[in-house]
Formats: structure tokens, sequence, C-alpha cells
């Protein structure tokens, strides 16, 4: 079912027991998770709204999210249409809780000014813009002129003012110097931690794509890290396991572009309640 190189990557990384255990999770069903909009609902309300469907909180975002039992047809859901919530990915959530993280180290909490760099379909958008005062400004950026449609709609359903979505090249960033508190890269990815979401995923997998993704995700980071204030956080995630992608690369980051990682968090199906993601959390120096 899955390239055995992949297989032979997650042995060496984890041992053959806790290997198999995320092998054989990621063929069973994913869980379904939504993520609730403070400004338009409560938490309390939209498990109402869900009734029987609603299950357990996200252990680690529990104030805004929670599994349904089984997955609804939310394009009939006028409460989906109005943006009163977003379906959204369990583990991605937590890049939420690096977020509040960084805001928290950097002592401030308003007038911020925050990028999310590859930030199609919206999910981590939507979420910082739940965690951001007014007077705040976020950057919403995605490269690909289609997935940054899908994009614009979502944001507008979210209904916040202080946020721009642009459609632009990472290097378009690097001008920017020193202007953005906090930077969110959720790099494009070999995908691995969504195998049994997407099958596309893996029939594209390869031991060449994904050095090609780890070399491409460098580009993406050296030209957005100057864009970056000293002293600022960059969140950076995969949705992948192997450790070119995210362990070498944030080892690459503190090495050569001079940040000092303060976080590494790994989730596995089987493990965790949700897909494969992986998450870091950055400060960069002041001299960087």
């Amino acid at each position: 079912m899955f390239p055995a190189e992949f297989i032979n990557g997650l042995n060496e990384s984890l041992g053959p027991e806790r290997a198999g255990r995320v092998v054989s999770a990621l063929a069973e069903d994913p869980e379904v998770s939504v993520r609730v909009n403070p400004f338009k609902c409560s938490v309390e309300d939209l498990r109402a709204h869900f009734g029987p469907l609603a299950g357990d909180p996200v252990a680690w975002a529990p104030e805004e999210g929670f599994y349904l039992r089984e997955r609804p047809s939310f394009t009939l859901d006028p409460l989906f249409h109005a943006g009163a919530y977003y379906v959204q990915e369990a583990s991605s959530m937590y890049a939420g809780c690096l977020f509040d993280k960084a805001v928290s180290q950097l002592g401030r909490q308003s007038g911020l000014k925050v990028l999310d760099l590859c930030a199609a379909p919206g999910g981590k958008t939507t979420q910082l813009l739940s965690h951001l005062d007014d007077a705040s400004i976020l950057v919403a950026n995605e490269v690909v002129p289609s997935r940054a449609t899908v994009l614009a709609e979502n944001v507008a359903r979210w209904g916040c003012a202080n946020v721009a979505v642009t459609n632009s090249d990472p290097s378009a960033f690097t001008a920017l110097r020193s202007f953005f508190d906090v930077m969110v890269v959720d790099a494009p990815c070999s995908g691995e931690g969504m195998f049994r979401k997407d099958e596309r995923a893996v029939a594209e997998w390869s031991p060449d794509n994904v050095r090609l993704c780890a070399a491409r995700q460098r580009r993406i980071l050296g030209n957005v890290w100057p864009a970056l204030a000293a002293g600022g956080f960059l969140i950076y995630s995969t949705c992948t396991f192997n450790r070119y992608e995210d362990e070498d690369n944030v080892e690459w980051i503190c090495s050569e572009l001079g940040g000092q990682c303060l976080e590494m968090r790994h989730f596995w199906p089987g493990e965790d309640r949700g897909e494969g993601f992986f998450a870091a959390l950055i400060q960069k120096g002041a001299r960087s």
C-alpha cells in the first residue's frame, strides 16, 4: 500500500513497533474536527448545533476545536457558509498554540504584524485571525492563483477586516526588511502525514520528491527570513514525517539563518488524534 522506502524511513526514525502503529493508523479513516469562529459563535453553541455528532475537544486547542463523531454534509450547513466555524484538521490547530507562545514571548498582543506565507486554503489564516486583535494586521499569501482564490473566499467568510490576501512568490517579501513580528510558513511538502486523506500524496511520493521538497522549503525560508524582525518568531510546519523536511530544515534555519529553536513537535497518527504534522517555533536572533 505504501512505498517501501517510506516505511523503511519510518522504521529508522521510530523503530519497527512505533512505525507499525503509524502505518496501521494510516490505513484507517481520518478524524473529522472543526474550529469555532469566536467572532460569530461560541464553542458551546457550536457543539449544540452539531448535537450528538459533537465529540471530544481537541486536546491542544480545547477552547476552539472539537472532533465530530462522523462527517456531516458541511455544504448543506448554513453555519458553515456563514463562517461560524472552519473544518480544520486537528493536528494543524497546534500552530495556534505556538502562535500564542510567540506572542507571549514578544510581550505584547496588540499592533502585531503577522505573515502567513503559504496560506491556502485558510485553516491557519483563520485561526491566526481568531488570536489577533483589531489593531494587528495579517498578510495571508498564496503563490498559486487558483488556491489564492479559495483562500480569499475562506477569509471573507471568516469576516475580519484586518487581513490582506496576496498572491506573490515568497521572494516578493524579501524587500520588507524586519517588517513582521511573526511569520507562519506551512511549507509545501511531500505530504506523508496526509496519506490516509489523499491518495495522490501516496502516488506522488518518492525519495527524489522528498529531496526536492526539502530544497524548495529552504529556498522559501531563505527568501522570507529577511522580512522577520530581529527577535521575531517563525512557526515552521509541514504535514510530513521525514527528518529532511522537518528536523534537518530546522537545524538549517538555526545554523544558516541565525534562528534559535524553542520547540519542535511531531504528531503521529495512531498516537495523536489527527493527521501527521510537524511544527517548530523558532526565534530570530538579534544579528541574523
